[in-house]
């Protein structure tokens, strides 16, 4: 199976780079008052791009050894991710004040920079650790 890490790596990557555009553009033509986002089509679009974003990354935690994971940026980018899928649910929904909605979006969208700078780094403080 390993002889497929490269495809599942790159398949892993366009999917998490995918999965962030769309949550970007969904929430900003959700803050412009468009309908379109909330649509199934898109709701279930988004939801394949996320199961394949997480059976990608399944299959990449089996292939690699665990030491590369040993100095923790793969379980802060885990809890990252949970924070970053709390964020948009709050920033989507429709019962808090729009203002409330923009920094909810807001801080998701930073919050999946972050996710971003550590898995391009491989450490739990992401591109920051560079300074």
């Amino acid at each position: 199976m390993i002889e497929f890490y490269p495809q599942i790596k790159h398949a892993h990557m366009d999917l998490a780079l995918t999965s962030g555009a769309l949550f970007a553009l969904r929430g900003a033509a959700l803050l412009a008052g468009m309908r379109w986002p909330k649509a199934a089509s898109v709701r279930y679009t988004s939801y394949t791009i996320d199961t394949a974003l997480l059976t990608a990354a399944i299959l990449l935690l089996t292939l690699l050894p665990g030491a590369l994971y040993a100095n923790g940026w793969l379980a802060t980018k885990v809890v990252l991710i949970v924070v970053y899928v709390v964020l948009g649910m709050l920033a989507f929904g429709d019962k808090r004040p729009r203002r409330a909605r923009i920094m909810f979006y807001a801080a998701a969208l930073l919050t999946f920079g972050q996710i971003y700078g550590i898995a391009r780094a491989h450490h739990p403080l992401g591109l920051l650790s560079l300074l």
